[in-house]
């Protein structure tokens, strides 16, 4: 079965019974971005469509972007250091931002964070440093958003905080480290979040070639969005 039937598949069981309309459907190739506003009670779904590509991803208040996602309030709430269906992701301000309704893959990361040149080299050596990184990608979409849209501030290298890593396996150790290990996704796996209020949604397909977290071979995902 190809990538294409297996998400048509999921596609069809994700919406079955729902009163929605589709809004918005793309898929983002390996190393690519997307940035883009979800108003409230919409649904993000995010399909992996070739499995265990991780997807970068940040979140804003639509009117507010210093009201960024918070990794540290989100993981206090839940008592939980994985995100998973029925996760509440929470804002700077201690409120919901985003609820994940499904999750079909079963976990996904907010420590691990995203991959840049720099962080590169010290994990892989001076010879990666060309390579292309999350935080590139992160930081080319946030400067080609436009400005004033949040409140009048600008998306600028200062808001690029603390993201979830989907699809990413990253362990915990013993120790309270941090491991990046083969992805526990499959093709057709995906997750939802519904917005809570008008949302920023700052994605990057991650190019990662030197660890196990895209399989060594970075691949598209689907992104839908559907309305109320």
């Amino acid at each position: 079965m190809s990538a294409c039937d297996v998400d048509r598949r999921s596609e069809l069981a994700g919406t079955e019974g729902r009163n929605t309309r589709l809004r918005l459907q793309l898929d983002v190739p390996a190393g690519d971005g997307w940035i883009g506003e979800l108003a409230r009670g919409e649904v993000l779904r995010i399909v992996d469509l070739h499995g265990n590509q991780a997807v970068d991803t940040l979140f804003f208040d639509a009117h507010d972007y210093a009201n960024r996602y918070s990794a540290v309030d989100t993981l206090r709430e839940q008592g939980n250091a994985y995100l998973t269906a029925g996760s509440v992701l929470r804002a700077l301000d201690g409120e919901p931002l985003l609820t994940m309704i499904a999750d079909t893959c079963g976990r996904h990361d907010t420590v691990g964070g995203a991959c840049s040149q720099e962080s590169n080299v010290v994990r892989y050596g001076e010879h990666t440093r060309h390579m292309h990184a999350c935080r590139n990608t992160f930081l080319a979409q946030a400067l080609a958003w436009g400005r004033g849209r949040g409140g009048g501030a600008d998306l600028s290298k200062r808001d690029l905080s603390a993201n979830v890593n989907f699809f990413m396996n990253v362990p915990m150790t013993p120790g309270g480290g941090l491991t990046f290990e083969d992805g526990i996704s499959a093709p057709g796996k995906y997750v939802e979040l519904r917005a809570e209020r008008d949302t920023l949604v700052l994605i990057s397909n991650c190019p990662q070639l030197n660890n196990p977290c895209n399989g060594y071979d970075p691949t598209p995902v689907r992104l839908v969005v559907r309305a109320p």
